[in-house]
């Protein structure tokens, strides 16, 4: 038997079905209605707002504040663990405390493992989030060679073990997620489909078909992952596999598991969360960051609020071929970076470059570069560049008066450019036809979406384009852009150009992962422009955002990773304070994914592809994990954050920070 590991959605391509409502034109996908209590869930309502709380759920009281907290902040519905039978039957105490002081808003019962804890709390709360890669199946990392007899026999005992569940929630009228977690996937499913987005789809599939043989159909589904790309892929999948199977459209939960916390968490959270939207898909979304859980829900409220009046506030897309406008020139199941020449830095194997806008700046000074990771050292009289050196700034007009670091290019306007071959042009579109001058190595090219049209490439101009858009449906235009090079075979680098006028910082963060890392994520883009027009000293917040971006959607790894989960009833030890520690002496480990999970539920699995793990198994008990294997177990907590360091150094990974981290 074969595992499905190579490409198992190339032939995906050659169909061109829609896998997304909103290619072109911003539209949601139309989904069936999903009754939650008295909300209600799908395409003809809003995205509604959820999170999870993070205190014990045996602590009543601490629920129930907590709770309120999370819906006084705007909270449509409220997650609870419940990992066994004692949690289950708990809900009950804590719904009926909101339901006194006043709070209708649903709760939704977490699970993992234990089917009759399922059972229990389906009887008491709204909703039920079961886990198909465990709810059913134990995790040994075994791969299992089953053959078609014996793999039908494994779904006859997961239907007998989810069919009393599925009962019950029918009887009740109690709404379930089946949530797949890219790190939980079954042995099962990963010794037939392996470790990818084919996988987490079959696994929710396999739970959905019972459920309608059933005749029930209140479900959401989920395909949630840490990894952007994976997750992006999943969900795209899952919506052409609905329909493709004659499956209900069933709402979309949208989340990114173990996003972290802080601008990473916020970053990480908006491309994968803010790319699917841009689709049209998702219909509830959850931001998991490691901060208490009603921080999380501005977050996602401003990610969705951009929605609210995209489809009337941008201006129409024509397709590129208006006679297959639902085909996608690209695989959107599978990460494949558009092929592209190399020209000096850019395009061909390169990774994508970050340019620093300082056009607004009528003055540059040394000190000023410390903003983009470029730091002048007087005493040995000599320039020094963090991990988050910007590899080009953008002058405009305006010259500078001293040499820069050799890790740092300048691009000029083209009328301000005086032939110094130290020095690229950039160029409007008229400024290009009408040039006497070009430089012969490296030409930047600015041009509108709609301007492609007009540019003829021979491929001896030495030009790498600057590409933007000012549709309010930015990233779909943009892409547009990318379909038509794709189409017209034009392979000249592309650098994506995204200005924000009118946004504050914590925006910035979050609009700008969505629509330059949506473009990314599908393979789009070899350099990266940010600006915040009319707006002083955003510098530093700039490349910070665009590095962000670049290692967001695995593009380019330019600084530590940290897998942190963002805590629930399960936790054995303060996720906040650790992970906090923890990033403090290791954030100078350049490409190293470290896990940081608060328990050995979702632990191992979520951080399936970290270097190394700090995994909570008791009370102040942690175990190390170096990838998916314990090398330490029962470390003390007071001095796990020390072992981790040292096992870290053992197996070659260390390096001392220099001066400038």
């Amino acid at each position: 038997m074969t595992r499905l590991i190579d490409s198992p959605n190339a032939h995906l391509i050659a169909d061109g079905n829609q896998y997304a409502p909103s290619l072109w034109s911003y539209q949601r996908r139309e989904t069936i209605p999903v009754q939650i209590g008295d909300l209600y869930m799908g395409s003809d309502f809003p995205i509604r707002i959820q999170s999870m709380t993070t205190v014990d759920t045996m602590d009543t009281q601490g629920s129930i504040d907590q709770a309120i907290r999370m819906i006084d902040a705007g909270c449509e519905l409220v997650r609870i663990t419940a990992p066994s039978v004692k949690e289950a039957q708990n809900l009950e105490n804590i719904r009926k405390g909101l339901r006194e002081k006043g709070y209708t808003t649903p709760l939704v019962a977490d699970i993992h493992f234990t089917p009759n804890a399922a059972e229990l709390a389906a009887r008491i709360v709204e909703k039920v989030r079961i886990n198909p890669g465990n709810y059913a199946d134990k995790k040994r990392f075994e791969t299992i060679d089953y053959t078609d007899v014996s793999y039908q026999a494994e779904l006859d005992r997961i239907r007998d073990k989810f069919l009393p569940l599925v009962k019950i929630c029918k009887e009740y009228g109690t709404a379930m997620r089946i949530g797949t977690n890219h790190g939980s996937l079954s042995d099962r499913i990963l010794s037939r489909y392996g470790d990818t987005p084919l996988g987490m789809v079959e696994s929710a599939l396999e739970f959905l078909r019972i459920c309608e043989d059933e005749k029930y159909t209140n479900i959401v589904l989920s395909m949630k992952s840490s990894n952007t790309q994976v997750m992006v892929e999943a969900y795209r999948l899952l919506s052409k596999k609905l329909a493709d199977g004659g499956f209900k459209a069933y709402p979309m939960h949208l989340g990114v598991t173990e996003a972290g916390e802080g601008e990473d968490g916020r970053i990480k959270s908006a491309v994968g969360i803010g790319t699917l939207l841009e689709d049209g898909l998702g219909d509830t979304i959850r931001v998991s960051l490691t901060e208490d859980p009603e921080f999380e829900i501005p977050v996602a409220q401003a990610l969705v609020r951009r929605y609210e009046f995209r489809a009337s506030q941008s201006s129409p897309i024509e397709p590129v071929d208006v006679e297959k406008p639902l085909v996608s020139p690209i695989n959107p199941f599978a990460h494949e970076r558009r092929k592209s020449n190399e020209l000096v830095n850019f395009g061909g194997h390169q990774v994508p470059r970050v340019i620093a806008d300082f056009s607004q700046m009528t003055r540059i000074q040394m000190d000023d570069l410390k903003a983009i990771g470029h730091f002048y050292l007087p005493v040995p009289d000599k320039w020094a560049m963090n991990d988050l050196g910007a590899d080009y700034i953008y002058t405009g007009k305006h010259s500078v008066d001293f040499m820069l670091p050799n890790g740092l290019k300048q691009i000029v306007n083209s009328e301000s450019w005086n032939g110094n071959p130290q020095v690229f042009p950039l160029f409007t579109l008229e400024e290009w036809h009408s040039a006497n001058a070009r430089h012969s190595e490296l030409n930047f090219l600015s041009i509108e979406i709609e301007e492609l049209a007009n540019v003829v490439f021979d491929g001896s101009n030495n030009v790498v384009l600057v590409l933007h858009s000012t549709n309010a449906h930015q990233m779909a235009a943009m892409r547009r852009g990318f379909f038509e090079l794709v189409q017209r075979n034009i392979q000249v680098p592309v650098v994506i150009k995204i200005a924000y006028p009118n946004v504050d910082d914590n925006q910035l963060q979050l609009f700008a992962p969505t629509d330059a890392g949506g473009l990314l994520i599908d393979g789009f883009g070899d350099g990266i422009m940010l600006s915040m027009p009319y707006m002083q000293d955003k510098n530093a917040l700039l490349n910070a955002t665009a590095f962000g971006i670049l290692q967001a959607s695995r593009v380019r790894i330019s600084k530590t990773e940290y897998i942190s989960c963002p805590s629930c009833g399960r936790t054995l030890f303060d996720l906040q304070e650790t992970t906090a520690k923890i990033r403090q002496v290791t954030d100078h480990l350049k490409g190293i994914k470290i896990g940081i999970m608060g328990c050995i539920v979702n632990g191992p699995g979520e951080m399936a592809d970290a270097d190394y793990g700090y995994v909570g198994i008791g009370k102040d008990k942690i175990a190390l994990y170096k990838g998916q294997k314990v090398v330490k177990k029962s470390v003390p907590a007071d001095s796990a954050v020390d072992e981790l360091i040292s096992l870290i150094k053992e197996n070659g990974d260390w390096r001392e920070p220099s001066i400038n981290e």
